[in-house]
């Protein structure tokens, strides 16, 4: 687990990964494309310096792939601090999951796949 000191960097992109469907969400989409979702949503809240988040990150990519009926995506925490902010992160990764536009559960550090495909449950 990461615990963030300082977060900085503003930027507002949108991008649908090629390798695999996940998002990557900015304060610019996270409404349309996390609350106002149809399907449940994993959000996780990441950065590049953080060791247990590149831990994480294969895993949240192969339930992207394995997963349809979720969507799946990150947020950098660097990059989009209000959001993190907003959900009080303060530890990095962080999960969140999101069923019709509330939160319904979250989990903080390194988790294995089946512990976060129970987040779902």
């Amino acid at each position: 687990m990461c615990d963030i000191i300082e977060l900085s960097h503003r930027q507002y992109k949108y991008k649908r990964s090629e390798s695999y469907m996940e998002y990557t969400f900015t304060n610019d989409n996270f409404n349309q494309e996390v609350l106002q979702s149809d399907k449940p949503v994993l959000v996780d809240f990441w950065a590049t310096w953080c060791g247990p988040c590149r831990m994480v990150a294969p895993v949240v990519e192969e339930i992207a792939n394995e997963h349809p009926e979720y969507k799946v995506g990150k947020v950098n925490v660097d990059e989009q601090p209000e959001l993190a902010q907003q959900f009080n992160v303060m530890s990095i990764p962080t999960l969140l999951v999101f069923k019709n536009g509330q939160l319904y559960k979250s989990s903080v550090g390194a988790q294995p796949k089946a512990s976060i495909l129970a987040l779902f449950d």
